[in-house]
């Protein structure tokens, strides 16, 4: 699914039932030199387990352009949506907007609702009543290359 507005390319649904289990360094990463001794893990962890937590409320979404790109969501990224959690003022949301899907930054207080973007280049969309509006989804991670 393709929105004309060019925020979202893809939907993804989450696909439950095959754990994949990654070595898990518990040590914390040094950004400088790292310490040899250590060379060993502690645990194992599922990406799954770790990222997503209500499977059946959940969906990927791949990003294309750069209007959140503030808030470190990039043109190719993949960010993980939760449509179980309720949508708060300053929370990034996957909504549609006169029929067409977006993610931007909720501004919700005192009855004024806009979306707005993360990037200079972009005007907030101001949700008036007549605008049909709809939140998918509240963004709980986001999944970039680097």
């Amino acid at each position: 699914m393709r929105s004309k507005s060019g925020n979202i390319h893809k939907i993804y649904p989450v696909v439950t039932g095959k754990k994949v289990e990654l070595p898990f360094y518990t040590e914390k990463l040094s950004a400088g030199f790292p310490s040899p001794a250590n060379d060993y893990f502690e645990r194992s962890l599922d990406l799954n387990e770790h990222l997503i937590k209500n499977p059946s409320a959940t969906f990927f979404v791949e990003i294309q352009g750069d209007s959140m790109i503030g808030a470190g969501i990039h043109s190719g990224d993949i960010l993980i949506v939760d449509r179980s959690l309720e949508a708060a003022n300053n929370k990034i949301i996957v909504a549609v907007i006169n029929g067409e899907f977006t993610v931007k930054r909720l501004y919700w207080k005192n009855g004024t609702v806009r979306l707005m973007a993360e990037n200079p280049n972009y005007n907030p969309i101001e949700i008036n009543e007549g605008t049909e509006f709809e939140i998918w989804g509240v963004a709980t991670a986001v999944i970039h290359r680097l």
